[in-house]
């Protein structure tokens, strides 16, 4: 069975802070295109878009898959028992997968900003990508940060990455 340690719970306190404020630095500007939503909870598949946002989420039964486009593209697929979460802004693209017990998010905010993360084994993982910057989680060796400001943490694999360019 997977238990929080207070580690992990640490861990993922920090990635959802620095995520909510790396969307607040690079929020959109009042102009801004509407956004893309894509919830798909159980077994579900839903594709948005329009004027620059887009997204596409499926999700098998039991997991749940959710991605929004806010004048960017994301994608996420979840499988059972998983949870999948892409979010992309202002030129970001966000690609967000998950199997069996995984929770990876990819949240990619700025033009030419790439999130991608994969979840193949129990576990949370996240990836912050900013203007210019690759960030990619792929839950077998150590994630990876390119190009600007990112930030990565993996829980399957207990590595992460930061760049700050």
């Amino acid at each position: 069975m997977f238990h929080f340690t207070a580690a992990r719970s640490i861990g993922v306190l920090a990635g959802v802070g620095a995520a909510s404020l790396w969307a607040l630095v690079g929020g959109p500007t009042a102009a801004a295109a509407p956004p893309a939503s894509c919830p798909a909870p159980g077994e579900a598949a839903i594709q948005a878009g329009g004027e620059g946002a887009a997204c596409s989420a499926s999700s098998a039964a039991g997991g749940a898959a959710a991605a929004y486009g806010f004048d960017g593209n994301a994608q996420a697929d979840a499988a059972p028992t998983s949870l999948s979460l892409a979010v992309a802004q202002n030129g970001g693209t966000a690609a967000s997968a998950a199997q069996f017990l995984s929770g990876p998010a990819a949240i990619a905010v700025g033009p030419g900003a790439e999130a991608t993360t994969i979840g193949v084994r129990p576990g949370l993982s996240i990836a912050l990508a900013g203007p210019g910057a690759s960030v990619t989680v792929n839950g077998t060796s150590a994630p990876t940060c390119t190009g600007g400001p990112g930030f990565a943490g993996d829980f399957q694999t207990w590595q992460g990455c930061v760049s700050m360019r």
